[in-house]
């Protein structure tokens, strides 16, 4: 398993976070993260648990019933149809589709007049406008995953509403302060959610 004093070798995101009570006790693949918390429950199975999916903010709802290796055997992910699968040769698909664009005469002719004909325009255009809005999507997702993160386990604690105030204001030196006084693991995991999968793991 990742061990959280690792500080996140090579820039590595884990995918997956735990905490039982206000303490994070794994982070990492789903099965590991499993097996950290039916550790820590065997000290204090009265605690309170809380899996994160890192990329979303949302709460995991987790089997731990029966052996380690059962646990592992229902939190592995089955094999899905992106993985890649045996390379073929050839040229590869491109996965080009035909639809029908209804555009102004004008418009069709200035397409025509530009390098590649219409349909090369048309996918160069998508493209740079897909790239302009990559960091403003990538930028809201990261306030919605910390949002989730802050309401499932902060939303009782001291400073939540200003907290709150300070993230969808994209402040995050006022985040920082605003949650300061919180448990030290919930503190270091909202600027980790506001700052991205790119952020080194913070202690």
């Amino acid at each position: 398993m990742k061990d959280d004093s690792d500080g996140g070798k090579g820039g590595q995101s884990p995918d997956f976070v735990a905490f039982v009570n206000a303490r994070r006790v794994g982070t990492g693949a789903l099965p590991d993260v499993a097996i950290a918390v039916c550790k820590a429950l065997q000290t204090d199975p009265a605690a309170t648990i809380l899996v994160f999916d890192r990329r979303t903010g949302q709460v995991l709802d987790l089997d731990l019933r029966g052996s380690e290796h059962e646990i592992i055997a229902r939190t592995v992910a089955p094999r899905g149809a992106n993985e890649a699968g045996p390379v073929r040769r050839g040229r590869p698909r491109l996965g080009v589709i035909a639809r029908e664009v209804t555009l102004l005469p004008r418009h069709w002719d200035w397409l025509a007049q530009q390098q590649g004909g219409a349909s090369v325009t048309i996918r160069r255009m998508v493209e740079a406008a897909r790239k302009a809005n990559d960091g403003v999507n990538e930028a809201r997702l990261r306030n919605e995953a910390t949002y989730h993160f802050m309401a499932a386990i902060a939303g009782d604690l001291a400073g939540f509403e200003e907290a709150l105030r300070a993230l969808f204001a994209g402040d995050r030196s006022r985040l920082e302060q605003r949650t300061l006084a919180w448990p030290a693991d919930i503190h270091a995991e909202v600027l980790r959610f506001f700052d991205g999968p790119a952020a080194k793991e913070v202690l």
